[in-house]
């Protein structure tokens, strides 16, 4: 592995807040193109990206903040978390949640403060493109690790641009008001978004950053003994 893509993989990680500086097609064609460099099972390379800027952009924010806003019913197409979370994932998912919000000034019991960072999912962060990544229906659960593999080749090559991104799960929760306000296709399904934009770097948001487990608690060696 060469140093430098050790140096993007390092220094990457979720921007949720964005400058309005505007984003070159040229640039954004270079990443979609890198992503689908990405390996998939028989070559099927399944998964497609809806490049959203301008006024096409603020029309999908403005239908999903007015979904929210009138209480619409969340209505996602797959399952996107364990039905069962185990008492490790859900103190992961805790560890997470309560950093970000921290990192925010946001006060634990902050009902109200809390949603209305989560209703910037919705807004895409303020990035100037938002992304709106698809799949097909008929598609099997590989084919969704295929797509997984394509959208962190998209997330690296933003990085390697100067850009920042962050990837938005919760717009599946929205997915069928997406799929009816882009008219996709009926075979498509929607998966997910990717905010892309210019880092603001001083916001104290983008200072964030998760912890990782270590490689003792996801790994295991076998053999190496023998060698």
């Amino acid at each position: 592995m060469r140093a430098d893509l050790l140096e993007i993989l390092a220094q990457r990680h979720s921007i949720r807040a964005y400058t309005n500086d505007r984003i070159e097609r040229a640039t954004l064609e270079r990443i979609c193109s890198a992503a689908r460099r990405a390996p998939s099972g028989a070559n099927l390379q399944p998964g497609k990206f809806h490049v959203l800027t301008g006024t096409a952009l603020q029309a999908l924010i403005d239908r999903l903040l007015m979904a929210q806003d009138t209480g619409e019913p969340i209505s996602s197409e797959y399952s996107y978390f364990p039905e069962r979370m185990s008492r490790a994932l859900k103190d992961r998912q805790r560890r997470a949640g309560y950093a970000l919000y921290e990192a925010l000034g946001i006060e634990r019991r902050d009902v109200q403060g809390r949603r209305a960072q989560f209703a910037r999912n919705y807004a895409f962060f303020g990035a100037p493109v938002g992304v709106v990544v698809t799949i097909e229906r008929a598609m099997g659960k590989g084919c969704f690790m295929d797509l997984g593999m394509a959208i962190m080749t998209f997330l690296l090559s933003a990085e390697d641009e100067g850009l920042g991104t962050s990837g938005i799960g919760a717009l599946a929760n929205y997915g069928p008001i997406v799929h009816e306000h882009l008219n996709l296709p009926e075979d498509e399904l929607v998966v997910c978004g990717i905010a892309v934009g210019f880092p603001d770097k001083g916001a104290k948001v983008n200072q964030f950053r998760t912890e990782r487990c270590s490689l003792a608690e996801f790994t295991t060696f076998r053999g190496f003994e023998d060698i």
